[in-house]
């Protein structure tokens, strides 16, 4: 069925790195989530109303709410595929991320109505009116529900997209919901414990949680989540791949929405090499990554003197000895500069976010640890932080 859909509805649907492409899979998601979920939402309503279930009724509900979602998330694919323009050069690919925050916020509004009523009925009980109609009508949704969830599975890895995804996990989470719905109807029937105003509460507490963990996913890349590992791992390895690279460092990767990715990254190479042979390896290495990656990325030439083995040795010694301080450090951008009385050690040092140091402390500690072997040596260090930790 799902094939069915995208070979029905997407045109050039293989061509996933085209925009307009994948912008096409997440509006087909979106309407696919509107109508079954609308549909699912007016089956359950009337089984709620007419078993006086209020867990039934905050089932439906949450299904409005996914509904209201889908709308929301629809809107956020169409307009993430506009064109960049003077006012935004890096596209307007966010817009899927912020569509994403309003349905988790909407989902957390409607899980503190829903926790309300919950309670109310725990408090003021009412004999639920269990039926096999009723039985019927949850197991559709759990079935109809489970077919969305691997819907958007596919959707999403196709296009590796995380709106689409949490859409996934959401409806894998409607199917628990509601086969605790149906556990509870089906215990009521049979015993005088009346169940339906805590399986409420539970249903409820589940959609808040699940509406907390949306509104963290859709953030991060909102607010500047530094990149996967993997990520960095491969960048890496693609840069160190090509001739005449003997190191890079200060990565930075900007996300401005799914497949609009931008980055910046200093490249070490040999001082003693042709510049425009070196220049012309910088050149081959932001191709490939435009073209085969689909990030725009800016290379910054570090010429380094490979050929003088004092330079070199004193590198490696401290890039190996800070690591007694924290094993995360590192070091570049490392040249002596000797004089009549004392010899100058400049470089900057990578220091994470959370070492739990302080600036001052590093610099002192790396200093003594230099002098404790080159007496006449001093270090003038720049502390630098990790934007996309390189190790």
């Amino acid at each position: 069925m799902t094939n069915f859909l995208i070979k029905r509805f997407i045109k050039d649907y293989e061509n996933i790195q085209k925009t307009s492409v994948r912008s096409a899979y997440g509006k087909l998601s979106g309407v696919v989530g509107i109508v079954c979920n609308v549909l699912l939402c007016a089956v359950k309503l009337a089984a709620g109303l007419i078993s006086g279930s209020v867990a039934i009724t905050a089932d439906a509900v949450n299904n409005l709410s996914d509904a209201s979602s889908s709308i929301i998330s629809l809107l956020g694919f169409k307009l993430a595929e506009r064109p960049a323009d003077d006012e935004h050069p890096y596209g307007h690919g966010r817009y899927e991320y912020l569509s994403g925050l309003m349905v988790a916020l909407l989902i957390m509004i409607i899980g503190v109505e829903l926790l309300k009523s919950s309670v109310d009925k725990i408090l003021h009980p009412e004999r639920v009116m269990f039926s096999v109609a009723t039985a019927c009508v949850l197991l559709f949704s759990i079935v109809l529900k489970l077919w969305m969830a691997f819907f958007n599975t596919k959707m999403g890895k196709t296009i590796n997209s995380g709106t689409l995804e949490a859409t996934a996990a959401d409806s894998r989470n409607d199917v628990i919901t509601t086969s605790a719905v149906l556990i509870a109807a089906i215990a009521s029937k049979f015993t005088n414990v009346e169940l339906d105003g805590f399986m409420g509460a539970a249903v409820a507490l589940f959609i808040l949680y699940s509406g907390f963990g949306l509104v963290k996913d859709t953030l991060d890349p909102i607010l500047g989540k530094a990149p996967e590992p993997e990520t960095v791992k491969a960048i890496k390895e693609k840069i160190l791949s090509y001739p005449g690279v003997i190191g890079t460092h200060d990565l930075m990767v900007h996300d401005y929405g799914p497949g609009r990715q931008f980055a910046s990254v200093h490249v070490e190479m040999a001082a003693e090499s042709d510049v425009l042979e070196s220049h012309d390896v910088i050149d081959n290495i932001e191709r490939d990554f435009l073209k085969n990656d689909g990030i725009h990325m800016l290379v910054h030439y570090d010429p380094i003197s490979a050929s003088d083995s004092e330079t070199s040795e004193l590198r490696n010694w401290i890039a190996e000895k800070i690591k007694e301080i924290d094993s995360r450090l590192t070091i570049h951008d490392l040249r002596i500069v000797k004089g009549k009385t004392h010899t100058n050690v400049i470089f900057d040092c990578v220091v994470p976010y959370d070492t739990g140091i302080e600036e001052k402390e590093i610099k002192k500690r790396i200093n003594n640890m230099v002098q404790e072997n080159y007496p006449d040596h001093f270090c003038v260090i720049t502390i630098d932080r990790s934007y996309a930790p390189i190790v």
